[in-house]
């Protein structure tokens, strides 16, 4: 008399089913979620460039000179703190740059971009920007 015993577990081909279905949903969502990074960060360094060039044109307003450096920005209390870059995470790596030839000032940031390397998800550098 012997009697087959059923176990209450899962069989191997159920759990590869399973398996193969949670791997088809993460490969469905996770491009999506890390196109929305991207475009998280890339909004990020938008809102910093124009803070940044917002408070250049100010201090050059108030002071009539542009200043030396973003660390004169925020020492001055035009900005809180250089802003860390989303795409470099790095305060290191903005490029500042100088007034034009032309322009008959003193100082030495006229215009701030980013040092990252790469192109946006509509196609121009983030250099452009």
């Amino acid at each position: 008399m012997w009697r087959l015993r059923r176990s209450s577990g899962f069989t191997l081909i159920e759990l590869i089913v399973v398996m193969a279905i949670v791997a088809l949903l993460a490969s469905i969502v996770a491009p999506r979620y890390f196109n929305s990074l991207q475009k998280g960060k890339e909004t990020a360094l938008r809102t910093s460039l124009t803070t940044m060039r917002d408070a250049i044109d100010q201090f050059a307003a108030d002071k009539g000179r542009y200043p030396e450096s973003l660390q004169e920005l925020a020492d001055a209390r035009y900005i809180r703190e250089v802003p860390e870059d989303p795409l470099t995470a790095s305060r290191e790596t903005w490029l500042e740059l100088p007034p034009p030839g032309d322009m008959q000032t003193s100082g030495n940031l006229w215009d701030v971009r980013s040092g990252a390397a790469g192109r946006a998800a509509d196609g121009t550098l983030y250099a452009d920007w």
